[in-house]
């Protein structure tokens, strides 16, 4: 299943419960970084899925690519209320860009002085010419291709980088050069930072789409580390929190726990990153009022769509427009995940993903065919509070004000 937008977690194995909670604080070194919302841009929600799978190097179903390619669906969203993108501002080198911070991907990358205008329109750029600190690598390249067919290239670099009160010296770099039509579409963002395991920067050996050509071709810069790979050892405690909220800029903390932003005791649970995500385990779920089914997760991601949609009413899959949708005046259930003892209650009014049109709403929760895991994006984190932990490896839930 797809829990849509922004960041992504996959789910994959085994868990335990942490003793007793973490209590950090604090210190000199350690931030807060508060994102923001300035623009508003066309999303639609079978391109949200389609990019997803290509994200993963799955193949989308037929109807879901051709549903994205014909564009049913879209609106323009104001990201604020529909919450499809969010964004936070980095420092390279002086300049200042707004960027997706992302827990699916490895790889820091930012429109740059290399793409033409015509490429950059509406979008802030870092030219590396304008600042004292930066280094182009000679002969180092880059590429992420996904299965829509959107992709982006280009050069790497390193320079200064701050977020929040922390920089980081000689932080790598991806410098745009090229970047497909669906990138320069979106004009909210002007690059991602992954927030994944170094092990999938795309820096290893591997064949990209050449956006231009439609010819494969072949890199092999040296694999570059993530900024919190880089910036871990100044901090108090080698982790990141991520307070996404509805219908407001929300906030991530690097370094310590801000005991405002949650309500409960922090459950924690090991994490899989054998393929460079933030895996862990569903071990059931509940719909509406309902007592928590007890599964496997192969078992619930399987059932739970299903499950849930048929809670809804007059909701249903929606072939032409590759996913499920249901009228918007509906009130739709909650949707209760079990982690560990953990129990992630996701209101109903967090599920909708954005308006179809006047009286058709796209839900947020939709099938995985194809993927032998579930990726957790914007609909469930901005629902919970999640802290990320490197060192033990871990990731912890809990409540908070909603």
């Amino acid at each position: 299943m797809h829990l849509l937008e922004g960041l992504a977690t996959t789910s994959t194995l085994f868990l335990y419960v942490a003793a007793s909670p973490v209590n950090i604080q604090p210190r000199a070194g350690n931030f807060i970084v508060h994102q923001t919302v300035p623009k508003p841009f066309k999303k639609s929600g079978p391109a949200e899925i389609l990019s997803t799978y290509g994200k993963y190097n799955a193949s989308a179903p037929e109807n879901v690519i051709k549903a994205a390619y014909a564009n049913d669906g879209i609106v323009l969203a104001d990201p604020t209320r529909y919450d499809i993108e969010y964004l936070s501002p980095v420092t390279i080198g002086g300049q200042t860009l707004t960027v997706n911070f992302d827990t699916g991907s490895s790889d820091f990358w930012v429109y740059s002085s290399y793409l033409s205008t015509t490429q950059t329109d509406g979008h802030s750029i870092y030219n590396p010419a304008q600042s004292s600190t930066s280094r182009v690598l000679d002969g180092y390249t880059w590429g992420i291709t996904y299965g829509d067919g959107s992709g982006a290239r280009g050069r790497v670099g390193t320079d200064t980088v701050n977020i929040g009160t922390t920089t980081v010296v000689n932080q790598a770099v991806e410098l745009a050069d090229d970047v497909s039509l669906q990138f320069q579409g979106d004009i909210v963002n002007d690059g991602v930072l992954g927030l994944g395991f170094d092990s999938i920067n795309s820096g290893e050996l591997f064949a990209i789409l050449n956006i231009e050509t439609g010819l494969s071709i072949v890199v092999q810069p040296v694999q570059q580390k993530t900024f919190f790979s880089n910036a871990r050892a100044s901090l108090s405690v080698p982790l990141f929190t991520a307070n996404l909220k509805r219908g407001q800029p929300g906030s991530y903390t690097f370094g310590f726990i801000n005991a405002a932003e949650h309500t409960s005791s922090i459950t924690y649970v090991p994490v899989d990153s054998d393929n460079g995500f933030w895996g862990f385990t569903i071990n059931g779920y509940a719909v509406g009022t309902a007592a928590i089914k007890t599964s496997s997760f192969k078992a619930v991601a399987e059932t739970i769509v299903r499950a849930y949609y048929r809670s809804v009413r007059d909701a249903g899959y929606n072939y032409a427009l590759g996913g499920y949708t249901y009228p918007c005046s509906v009130t739709l259930p909650s949707l209760t995940l079990g982690i560990g003892s953990y129990k992630a209650v996701i209101p109903g009014s967090y599920i909708t993903f954005q308006p179809v049109d006047s009286e058709i709403c796209y839900g947020g929760l939709q099938p995985n065919d194809g993927l032998d895991f579930a990726v957790f994006g914007g609909t469930f984190l901005k629902s919970q509070f999640v802290v990320f932990q490197s060192s033990p490896l871990q990731l912890g839930f809990a409540t908070k004000p909603l």
